[in-house]
């Protein structure tokens, strides 16, 4: 199984924000852009013009993009980013230190603002990843269910510290995952 994946464009207004979940809009250029990167890669690597997405609008505009140039369009929601519960919109500095603490202290088993756990997200993902077909799969998803599959192809597991988490993969910025799941 070959997944490349592509994360989101830049959303607009998010700086500062806690966001997993929150439907944060992509200025149309930017989706555009991203369109087009997959669009010259595909046709470079001669790969299907088939794309699978978020249902969040930053991933799936690139997909309606794309489905309006032909190609067939899968809205996924098992590539949706962590669910964030209550934290999620909120500028991180308004989320009480004490909760992030928590966080940090059981990184792997927290759910932050009682929303998704690190073991959760690894087995939705973990569980995305295992229905693929052998033959590559193009895809526009998130930097936190990025981090989390390619720690799965690393053969890595669930971090139990913070610090073991990846720095997010840049807006806009393709990862492969080459590998069977774990």
């Amino acid at each position: 199984m070959t997944l490349y994946i592509w994360r989101h464009p830049r959303p607009e207004r998010a700086e500062g924000l806690c966001l997993g979940r929150t439907d944060a809009p992509v200025h149309s250029r930017r989706l555009r852009r991203l369109a087009n990167q997959i669009q010259g890669f595909a046709r470079r690597h001669c790969l299907p013009r088939v794309i699978h997405t978020s249902p969040l609008q930053r991933s799936a505009g690139v997909g309606k993009l794309l489905a309006q140039r032909g190609w067939q369009w899968h809205l996924v929601p098992e590539l949706q980013e962590v669910d964030f519960g209550d934290w999620d919109g909120r500028p991180w500095r308004d989320i009480d230190i004490a909760e992030i603490d928590a966080w940090c202290a059981d990184f792997a088993g927290f759910a932050p603002g009682g929303g998704e756990n690190l073991h959760r997200l690894f087995t939705r993902v973990n569980g995305w990843l295992s229905t693929l077909p052998a033959q590559p799969v193009l895809a526009v998803g998130h930097a936190g269910w990025m981090n989390a599959a390619h720690l799965l192809a690393q053969g890595t597991g669930v971090p139990e510290q913070a610090a073991d988490w990846p720095r997010p993969v840049a807006y806009r910025q393709r990862l492969v995952i080459a590998t069977a799941p774990v």
